[in-house]
Parts: C-alpha cells; structure tokens; sequence
C-alpha cells in the first residue's frame, strides 16, 4: 500500500470540553511562525511517494486564505501537487469554513472535506462547547455541494451530557436525509484533563451502546460499509488516508504531535507548539519519541490495528504462534469469530474492542 502525508495545524477557535488533542485556542498570533516551521520541517523531510493527504488538527480551516495558500504551496513544494494525491482530505468546522476558503482548497485539488459536527442539536454543542451551530453545518453543507465537493465526511458523537436516544437519533435522521458520502461516529470517550473530566461526568454506557447499535443497523440499511469500528462509507468512498494506518503501512507526519512511520521505526514530535517552533527554528530534531517495535511486539500492534476493520485479518504464522491463546480465548468468549481464513470482530467484539486489543499489546503475560 502506497504511503500517506499527515499534516497537524493544532489551532482552535475554543477548546472542546471533550477534546485532548494536540490543539490550541487564541493562538492565532502563532499562525505564521507556526508555517515557517512546518515549511522547514518539510524541506528537512519531505514527503516523496506518498499517495494520500490529511490535514487534520485542531482546525485547520482556521487559517486564512493567504495561510491557506502558504500551506498549499509547502506541500506542492515538499511533497506533491495535491492533484497527484489520490485523495486529499482537509478537516473543518463549520464556524470557519466560508465560501471562499472551500473554492480555494477544492480548487487547489482537495477532494475529500471531513467536517465536525458532532450532534444536529444545538443545546448538545453548546454543552460540548462548540462554536458553531446546526445553522452554520448547514450553510457549510450546501457551500461545499456547491462548490463541487462529492466525498465528505460528517462526525457524530454519541453519549454525551443530557443526550437521549431521541435526541441521538434525530441527529442521525437529519444527517441520513444529506447523504454524506462517509459517516464517522464516535462514542464519547472522557479523558483526563478534559473539562468533562474535571466535571466528573461519566458516560452512561449502556444508552451509548444503544445509541451505537441503532447507528450501525440504520447506517447499514442506509447502503453504508461499516468496515471500521467507528466509519461507515458509501461503497468505494471508505477513507483510503485511514486504511493506510489500519493496514500497517507507513506514512510521513509534520507538525506539532504529528507521527511518521517507514515501516519499522515510528516517531513523533513534541506535542507544545512553542517547542515545536523553537526546535525547527534551532535547526533541531522536534521528536519527543520514537520506537522500533520486533517480534511480538510488532505482531501485536499489527493484529491490533489490523481487527479495527470490519473486514477482519488473515492471521500470519507469527501472529498464530505468539498469540494462539489469547486469539482462542477471544474465539470462545465470543469476542472474535471466524470468517474463511479471517479473523474478525464479533457484533458484541465491536463493543468491547478495547479487551481484545489489550490482549495483543505488551507488557504480556508470558509464563
């Protein structure tokens, strides 16, 4: 599988009460320098045969159209004309995403827009504290069919402060009625440090299974693969970007807490945004950490990351000979099943992932 090119612009209007990110609010000052750095990254690293391109953040459509350029111009200069790319994909929030940045990025050869909006209920993201509200998604959505764009990406979250299943599924109704392309939908995972964390909230797990279980029949029904834990995709619009991770292959980061990979070594830079710009600046290395992973290590995270697709894995005879236990463990409680010479999640394995994937990551319990 060919290569991919990820690139973190870590700026955020506000901070979501969910979020732990790599991302920073009211750092727009920052922008600039934040550039150059990236440009000096890239000229020290560039991105040669990589097929696919993500621009994720924070909210990288919180640039303008002259940073917007800047980027564009870095990435066509370091790696590729973003038409080479066989897809090209650039997240967004609706607050800032107007008419003329969408004309620009389409035009520049972005053809696939991920847009955040994570509940059709503006009370849910106001508790979320998200800045911008059902009626500018809608704008966003019509500006981008508009413009051209055929391949989007809309994200939902499920379980969060005062949602019911009601509210949930009426968010899911109003985004089946636009028929996105690819439908991300994720449970609301509380992190440490987060607002909702330091509120004490907890998820009620048992309505977001719920709300999850609903999501996957009615999707399913709707004519889309779930061939992901937490994506669904139109057939032939499943993110080729992602598939690239899940399938082990390697991929180049730049920017503040973005990874690389070559196949064996993975590393990643440091997470602070002035220590990134002063490193780069420094003409120093920005990692914070890398690893070189071997044997079952290595075979682990590969089973790991590779059982996230619904389609499931072709067992290696590493994989057989480190892991036979675990694997029919798994097998017996129900969590894993057998489909031809593949191994997959179970219906009941896509709720409970976490307890498989743990079994494949060290330290082990070797005798």
């Amino acid at each position: 599988m060919a290569a991919g090119l990820y690139i973190h612009i870590p700026f955020c209007k506000q901070k979501c009460n969910y979020c732990d990110f790599a991302s920073f609010a009211g750092q727009e000052n920052r922008i600039e320098n934040y550039l150059t750095a990236l440009r000096q990254e890239a000229a020290q690293h560039p991105a040669a045969n990589c097929r696919t391109l993500y621009v994720g953040g924070g909210t990288p459509s919180l640039l303008s159209c002259s940073q917007l350029e800047k980027l564009i111009a870095l990435i066509e200069t370091h790696a590729a004309p973003i038409p080479a790319f066989t897809e090209s994909t650039f997240e967004a929030n609706p607050e800032s995403l107007p008419p003329q940045k969408i004309h620009l990025l389409h035009s520049a050869g972005f053809n696939r827009f991920s847009v955040g909006l994570q509940s059709f209920n503006d009370a849910e993201l106001h508790t979320l504290g998200r800045v911008h509200s059902v009626a500018d998604f809608l704008r966003v959505w019509k500006d981008l069919r508009a413009g051209g764009v055929a391949n989007i990406n809309v994200d939902l979250i499920a379980g969060l402060p005062g949602q019911t299943a009601e509210s949930f599924r009426q968010s899911l109704n109003q985004l089946l009625a636009l028929a996105p392309e690819h439908i991300s939908v994720y449970g609301l995972q509380i992190e440490e440090g987060t607002p909702f964390f330091e509120q004490g909230f907890v998820c009620d797990q048992l309505l977001m299974r719920a709300m999850l279980e609903d999501t996957r029949n009615r999707l399913i029904q709707a004519g889309y693969h779930h061939y992901e834990i937490s994506n669904f995709a139109r057939p032939g619009y499943e993110s080729k970007h992602n598939l690239n991770y899940w399938q082990y292959g390697k991929y180049t980061g730049w920017g503040s807490a973005a990874a690389s990979f070559n196949g064996r070594t993975r590393k990643q830079n440091i997470s602070s945004l002035s220590q990134y710009i002063q490193c780069i600046g420094g003409h120093k290395d920005p990692v914070s950490f890398s690893e070189t992973l071997t044997g079952k290590a290595r075979e682990g995270e590969k089973l790991m990351v590779g059982l996230r697709q619904l389609d499931g894995v072709v067992l290696t005879p590493a994989q057989h000979r480190f892991f036979n236990e675990e694997i029919q463990k798994h097998l017996q409680n129900g969590l894993l099943i057998k489909d031809g010479k593949k191994v997959k999640l179970s219906e009941e394995g896509l709720f409970l992932a976490n307890e498989v994937f743990y079994s494949f990551v060290a330290p082990f319990e070797d005798p």
